[in-house]
């Protein structure tokens, strides 16, 4: 399986190890050529989500990224990566959230950056993962699935009665971070 991951800014070199470990080929995606190549999963790593839509925008990777989603390409995205597809960002205290230049708005959810606390509030703790018992979850600087905006969404984790992981078509987005957990 061939892996694209974002490499542009935050946890993409975790990213990158979890799925060489999950025996793909990986590889960074950090300016357009590289959306040339042969891609099964584009993956979203944890990070900066406004950092990240800037730089998107400014490599002009953010059009042909959002059009190869719609079009079907696998994606697994965490935290930052989440928000980045989210349809609404509930988050009136700032101007940009509304910009849809910085958000692909492809995945029927609503989220709420940093719902969790700051960098000082990031914390670990087990649950039910799409029918796997007491699997390690990792939150760091975590944004909250706030809203499910379609009945096809599916959760697959939840966590205080939120969801923490969805699937929906090609989408498989999680507030936690599974790139930082042993899956054993």
């Amino acid at each position: 399986m061939q892996v694209g991951v974002l490499a542009v800014q935050g946890a993409f070199a975790e990213m990158e190890a979890y799925w060489r470990e999950e025996g793909a080929d990986v590889f960074e995606i950090r300016q357009l050529a590289d959306l040339g190549r042969p891609m099964d999963l584009l993956a979203l790593p944890g990070g900066e989500s406004t950092v990240q839509g800037k730089l998107l925008n400014d490599l002009g990777l953010f059009a042909p990224i959002k059009e190869r989603i719609l079009g079907g390409l696998p994606v697994f995205a965490t935290c930052a990566g989440l928000i980045l597809l989210a349809e609404k960002i509930d988050d009136p205290g700032r101007r940009d959230a509304t910009r849809p230049e910085k958000w692909f708005g492809v995945l029927p959810v609503a989220v709420k950056r940093n719902a969790y606390g700051r960098q000082l509030g990031s914390f670990t703790t087990r649950g039910d993962f799409d029918g796997k018992h007491d699997f390690p979850m990792t939150f760091i600087r975590a944004p909250a699935i706030t809203d499910v905006l379609s009945d096809e969404v599916k959760v697959l984790s939840t966590f205080s009665g939120k969801p923490t992981s969805v699937r929906w078509r090609n989408i498989t987005a999680f507030t936690w971070h599974p790139e930082l957990n042993a899956t054993a």
